[in-house]
């Protein structure tokens, strides 16, 4: 119910101002490349932070445990809400760029409520803003969810420790929980501390989150074609083309949006992953031991 109503409160601000701008809009307002910047580069630069708007698409099936007929409410779920957040996305970015100047809106910290502050005053910024807010809220509530969940899964395949996985009185795993959010904070904290501004972070741990995921999405494709060619004689030819053609798109697509990340990202990203191979080396220690 939670969820229900914070993407509503949510929703109406943001669907208000993307079909109300429409009435205000200014085809002049509309640059194709205000930066002068290359195509290559400007594509590049936009994929990782693209992207970030669908993380998580791949997460739907991992609290399958906890969802009604899991079976039939994740895929349904799934495809319905990527259409509909993709038609949203697009609507709201082509709304905002016809309502507001390129130079006005690039140096915006708030661009919906600044875009609301045009149409209605002070009032709809602030309107906006508090959609902001509920916003973060549900997004917080469901990637709690997740970050509980996901090393349980791990745990679950002798990926990660049993103690993910352990849970309390209500079944959620607590340990994972703690030790996620307190993670997020420490590396929020050390980027206020080297001055960054709000924005300035918030695009850090954007790209940073979007680099640590393409790297499984690479890793998946590839894997699509792996399994199909060990189990070789249940494939035909023809049976390779599409899962070989998607595949490759995908892997392209990930080393493309890696780079698009920035090198600083990249680093973060690598480091963050190897400070995972000391636990991976000690479960492989502890499953050997088992066995």
């Amino acid at each position: 119910m939670v969820a229900v109503v914070t993407t509503l409160l949510k929703l109406l601000p943001l669907a208000a101002v993307t079909f109300i701008g429409f009435f205000h809009f200014q085809p002049e307002n509309l640059a194709f490349n205000p930066h002068g910047k290359p195509l290559l580069s400007s594509l590049s630069a936009t994929m990782a932070l693209t992207l970030w708007a669908f993380l998580g698409l791949e997460s739907a099936s991992v609290p399958a445990g906890d969802v009604v007929e899991p079976e039939k409410t994740i895929p349904r779920a799934t495809v319905i809400g990527t259409l509909l957040a993709t038609v949203l996305y697009i609507l709201s970015t082509v709304s905002l760029m016809g309502l507001m100047p390129a130079d006005t809106l690039a140096a915006s910290q708030a661009p919906f409520a600044d875009a609301a502050r045009l149409m209605w005053g002070d009032w709809g910024y602030w309107l906006v803003g508090f959609g902001a807010v509920v916003s973060c809220f549900g997004a917080l509530n469901g990637w709690s969810l997740m970050q509980a969940h996901v090393p349980a899964a791990a745990a679950k395949d002798g990926l990660f420790p049993s103690r993910f996985d352990q849970r309390n009185a209500a079944g959620v795993p607590i340990f994972g929980l703690v030790l996620s959010s307190a993670l997020v904070t420490i590396l929020m904290a050390m980027k206020y501390a080297g001055g960054d501004s709000g924005v300035k972070i918030f695009e850090f741990i954007i790209l940073l989150a979007t680099a640590t995921t393409l790297l499984p999405y690479a890793f998946c494709s590839m894997a699509l074609i792996a399994i199909m060619l060990m189990r070789g004689k249940a494939f035909t030819a023809k049976d390779y083309i599409a899962p070989g053609f998607f595949a490759g798109i995908g892997f392209v697509y990930s080393l493309w949006a890696l780079y698009g990340s920035g090198a600083d990202i990249v680093m973060w990203g690598m480091l963050l992953l190897l400070m995972g191979l000391p636990i991976y080396v000690w479960q492989l220690k502890e499953r050997y031991a088992a066995d």
